[in-house]
């Protein structure tokens, strides 16, 4: 009965937490924040505005000018943001970076707070946890995850949390070692998510937001098939499943998740390709839509969005079909926060394509909407001037 208790409270908690998120972040207008590679093209991170009853993406800026800000995070009260920093080497060490800004509320210009080490090498991936107090970084080059925490003043602390993961899977060409190449927080900021490409593994992580710690849970973490290489990782709003991405198999994992332990466990697999594709494919980014219905997924090689609806009952996906129009080398995707419109970053094709999504179906509409921006890899919305 306690544990009955103890369950349905994280949940409730879980719910109230998300109820309060959604309605702060309603706005009229949203800025894109967009996370590049930078090169002869690219300098830094880029800003639109977002009309979220068009869909239209205008005003493109230059936010903050960095080295290789290739995925981005915004903090909760939307004071700060904070980028992967994709570079060989930082303060003489071999390591990469992760950086701070302050975000200008009257212009959404980005102003660097400062940078701490990523301690490992090739960071990937971030996220602010849901109280904001620390950016948890996965370093795909050297197969570790870290804690940085966040000053009252938006800067990073050196790292007060950084684990090694060890071992491989059966690919040896690209699992011979692990790359963690993600990492999330559940609703309840109690346990941290990193899925591991080379370990064939989604580890699972006990979270102490207060004392910026990653201790490992029990069980350590829930596996996935052979040779798929779990790539990202997206909660379904009930809080009681969660889907992985796998990049190398081009499938997608459903899990059942047990929040008051921590525990994932897997469900059956379903392919993000058309049954008839032959080619070569990977995939990236899996998001599921906030009303819960639909489920994203996007293909690099096939260069499509995938599309799945949810089973009410069991979270299980049904695959309904592709999109890709205008789509080439999609890395990374976004919903807006009102769950019209899905915003694709072609990072071979230079922009962000605009689809509408069917509240009905799931599936996605093209529009004639195309922001021009230079090898985007990362997407964010966040409500502009708040």
């Amino acid at each position: 009965m306690r544990l009955f208790l103890f369950t349905a409270f994280l949940l409730a908690v879980a719910a109230v937490t998300a109820e309060r998120s959604s309605a702060a972040d309603k706005a009229d207008k949203y800025w894109v924040y967009v996370g590049t590679y930078t090169g002869k093209d690219s300098k830094g991170i880029y800003r639109f505005d977002f009309d979220p009853a068009t869909g239209k993406l205008t005003n493109k800026a230059l936010a903050g000018e960095i080295v290789s800000p290739s995925f981005l995070a915004i903090h909760p009260n939307h004071k700060f943001l904070y980028s992967v920093n994709e570079v060989g080497t930082f303060n003489g060490k071999k390591a990469g970076a992760v950086s701070a800004f302050a975000i200008d509320p009257k212009t959404g210009d980005l102003k660097l707070l400062n940078q701490q080490s990523a301690v490992g090498t090739g960071p990937c991936h971030l996220v602010v946890d849901r109280e904001g107090k620390n950016v948890l970084v996965a370093n795909y080059g050297g197969g570790s995850v870290a804690a940085l925490p966040i000053g009252a003043d938006g800067k990073l602390a050196e790292a007060s949390a950084f684990i090694q993961h060890k071992g491989g899977s059966v690919d040896k060409s690209r699992q011979s070692e692990p790359h963690a190449h993600s990492i999330y927080v559940d609703a309840a900021n109690k346990f941290a998510f990193a899925s591991d490409l080379g370990l064939d593994k989604v580890l699972v992580y006990k979270f102490d937001a207060d004392k910026g710690t990653l201790t490992p849970n029990d069980p350590p973490a829930a596996d996935v098939e052979p040779g798929s290489g779990p790539r990202h990782f997206a909660f379904h709003p009930d809080g009681k499943h969660a889907y992985g991405i796998n990049e190398m198999k081009n499938t997608v994992t459903p899990f059942e998740y047990d929040a008051s332990k921590g525990v994932l466990k897997p469900m059956k697999n379903v392919s993000t390709l058309p049954a008839d594709f032959k080619g070569r494919s990977s995939t990236a980014e899996v998001l599921v839509h906030p009303s819960g219905k639909f489920l994203y997924g996007s293909n690099r090689g096939h260069d499509s969005i995938a599309v799945f609806t949810l089973d009410e009952k069991t979270g299980q996906p049904t695959f309904v079909g592709t999109q890709g129009k205008g789509i080439k080398e999609p890395r990374n995707f976004n919903i807006d926060p009102t769950g019209k419109f899905l915003l694709v970053g072609n990072q071979n094709g230079g922009n962000i394509a605009v689809f509408e999504i069917d509240q009905k179906t799931g599936e996605l509409k093209p529009t004639d909407i195309v922001a021009e921006v230079p090898v985007p890899v990362c997407v964010k919305f966040m409500p502009a001037g708040k």
